[in-house]
């Protein structure tokens, strides 16, 4: 019994239904349009730092290219499914095809296609974005069990951070005005080495769009232009614990006499030198990297609050 070919009525119905995944397609393409330019769905948007631009381009063109595959992938299983559904009176299977050569490599050399094109345009955007670059300010920021502490290396101060959650407040809310402050100078490459106190977190501010992960014992780097001043929101975005969700922190970029003053500020309030890995938990001496847990050594909360004085 060969196929039948789909009737008049049949290709009309298939007409209609495979307006519904092109029209689903459309709508949510648009949907991620703005008045300015397509962003993605992400936050933030090009010109927050250098970076931005690439991110989204990158982010926006594999959305679109998936949202094809999706389109034509929907339609095909439509067609199949109105063009060959059995009719009144059939009976049986339709003719099964199996070993269709041409189909087979069709479907194996597009994916492999795009899996290598993906990856080809990524490796190269990340290799732009993790480029050191001379960079002319240079901080290190501390992740610990949930707060943050910035050493401004260049200018020798220090700004500890606490966590923000209060055992006495009521659980899930956190003081705003107590949130960790990292200042960045606008139009000033930055370099800023993560390192973890404890357990593995992830430093994520997220309108930069790019995050990165703190890991005990090791040392990562994260390279970037602040374009335009303003406030960002940034949090711990690796699971760490019972108040990983309140590891959060602000990051201010200002102008370069902003960030002078704000240098200033924190050298009148006695916040000079660096908080090194002295205060790790998980080393026996500063910067030895050992996974021991030494009992002399201070922990996270009594060092939250030893920095406050």
């Amino acid at each position: 019994m060969r196929p039948q070919r789909p009737s008049k009525a049949g290709r009309s119905t298939l007409a209609k239904w495979a307006v519904v995944p092109i029209g689903l397609a459309v709508s949510i393409v648009l949907a991620g349009c703005t008045q300015q330019q397509l962003q993605g769905f992400l936050p933030g948007g090009p010109g927050v730092t250098d970076h931005t631009g690439p991110i989204i381009g990158l982010w926006t063109t594999s959305w679109i290219v998936l949202l094809a595959v999706g389109v034509v992938t929907w339609g095909l299983i439509i067609w199949a499914a109105v063009a060959y559904r059995r009719r009144k009176g059939q009976t049986g299977l339709p003719v099964q095809l199996r070993y269709n050569l041409p189909i087979e490599i069709f479907y194996t050399i597009v994916p492999l296609i795009l899996v290598l094109g993906f990856f080809a345009f990524t490796a190269r955007d990340q290799a732009e974005i993790e480029a050191n670059n001379d960079p002319q300010v240079h901080i290190q920021v501390y992740g610990k069990r949930w707060a943050w502490d910035f050493n401004y290396t260049d200018s020798n101060v220090y700004s500890p951070g606490i966590q923000a959650q209060r055992l006495d407040a009521e659980p899930g809310v956190v003081n705003e005005d107590e949130l960790p402050v990292l200042y960045l100078p606008v139009g000033q490459r930055v370099e800023i080495n993560i390192e973890s106190r404890d357990v593995i977190h992830s430093f994520w501010i997220l309108d930069f769009l790019y995050k990165k992960d703190m890991i005990p014992a090791k040392s990562n780097y994260l390279y970037f232009v602040p374009l335009k001043e303003g406030t960002y929101h940034g949090k711990c975005a690796e699971l760490c614990g019972e108040y990983h969700s309140l590891m959060l922190f602000t990051v201010k970029v200002v102008s370069q006499s902003e960030y002078d003053h704000q240098m200033d500020l924190l050298k009148q309030a006695g916040y000079t030198g660096q908080l090194g890995p002295e205060y790790n938990t998980n080393s026996n001496a500063p910067g030895n990297g050992t996974s021991t847990i030494d009992s002399d050594t201070p922990t996270n909360d009594q060092t939250q609050n030893e920095d406050q004085h």
